[in-house]
């Protein structure tokens, strides 16, 4: 059966209130000016220094206002945090092995899984950090045997489908987070799902 390897922010929980935050706190206090929520929204996903690049921040002070933005993520961030509807449901009735691949590092998923009573659910969490893709995430995964090539990597941005690509991986694409379906649609996952409840229902009979 393959072990179904999940992303966390926008496809188990809206992570927004508490990265917009912080990426407010960060800005602020280096002296750069904040940025719409909106806009924001947009680089949920990604690794952080994907989104400090792409607001225009010089590489040389990534590492810097980083440390600044998981000062305030470690102490308040982590916890502005919704899990959407449907998801321990969703846990419940997937059977076999499910794991966690998450840009973000991995005492910080650790917390937010802990948050939601969601832990017992994932059988291993893959964190990155800064200069890590999600594509070396899940080559090391396959490296080290934690998963195999029939997995199958469940996420809301093309990033996280992409990376599944990359290293041969089957890819499930959800509709209810920061990804649009256009941008889905043209990684071309092999399922698309609009629920937590339909993703339970395409995924259970492949296991």
């Amino acid at each position: 059966m393959p072990v179904l390897v999940f992303d966390l922010d926008g496809t188990l929980s809206d992570p927004l209130e508490g990265i917009a935050r912080c990426y407010d706190h960060a800005l602020a206090a280096h002296g750069y000016p904040l940025v719409p929520h909106a806009e924001l929204a947009k680089l949920v996903g990604p690794p952080l220094d994907f989104g400090f690049r792409t607001l225009g921040i010089p590489a040389t002070e990534i590492p810097a206002i980083i440390a600044t933005y998981r000062v305030r993520y470690s102490s308040h961030g982590y916890a502005e945090n919704r899990l959407y509807p449907g998801i321990p449901e969703m846990l419940a009735a997937l059977p076999g092995r499910k794991g966690l691949c998450t840009s973000k590092r991995a005492d910080f998923a650790e917390r937010i899984l802990d948050l939601f009573g969601l832990r017992d659910h994932f059988a291993f969490v893959s964190g990155g950090d800064i200069g890590t893709t999600k594509a070396q995430q899940l080559a090391a995964l396959l490296a080290e045997g934690t998963i195999e090539r029939d997995a199958i990597m469940i996420g809301d941005r093309a990033v996280d489908l992409e990376a599944a690509h990359t290293n041969g991986l089957a890819s499930c694409g959800v509709l209810w987070g920061f990804g649009s379906r256009g941008e889905l649609e043209a990684a071309e996952p092999r399922f698309l799902v609009e629920t937590p409840g339909e993703l339970a229902e395409r995924l259970a009979p492949q296991r």
